[in-house]
């Protein structure tokens, strides 16, 4: 399914935004809260306003976890790669997401209910693995508290 891509908003929020002190990551960050991702046909525009490459404007989206090109599911599952996490499961844990959800970290489910992405550190070290889904933080999370969580929506 292919995302609808409102450039109109996208060309607003730059011409609103293009003018503050390091307009770029407040320009991308609205994009995205708009848009859900930062389209890559946003790239150009960005770049002209800005009066950057598009190969600068692309670094910044693909350096910054936070950006996504690509349309996210309607729930993020995050997973704590961070050594204090690993060190008490993370990796079986994120084995056991991947097999459930049939999905790479990095991927969306093929209906779009689900995204797995990493993330490195969710300050949660003493009571890893740590998982956050979208924007509640879960501890000690067990293959079968995963399972639980991403079945029961009044538990996310």
């Amino acid at each position: 399914m292919t995302p609808v891509i409102n450039m109109a908003a996208i060309g607003e929020i730059i011409d609103r935004l293009k003018d503050l002190p390091g307009a770029l990551l407040p320009i991308l960050h609205e994009i995205q809260h708009v848009q859900g991702f930062v389209p890559s046909v946003s790239v150009p525009a960005i770049a002209e306003a800005l009066s950057l490459s598009r190969a600068e404007v692309h670094g910044v989206i693909s350096f910054y976890h936070h950006f996504h090109s690509e349309p996210m599911g309607q729930q993020v599952v995050q997973i704590c790669r961070a050594e204090a996490c690993q060190a008490v499961g993370a990796r079986e844990l994120e084995q056991h997401m991947t097999n459930k959800l049939g999905i790479n970290v990095g991927e969306t489910t093929s209906d779009g209910a689900i995204s797995l992405e990493p993330v490195y550190c969710l300050g949660n070290c003493a009571c890893g693995p740590s998982v956050q889904i979208d924007d509640q933080l879960h501890a000690r999370v067990t293959p079968e508290r995963f399972d639980a969580l991403v079945s029961a929506p009044e538990a996310k």
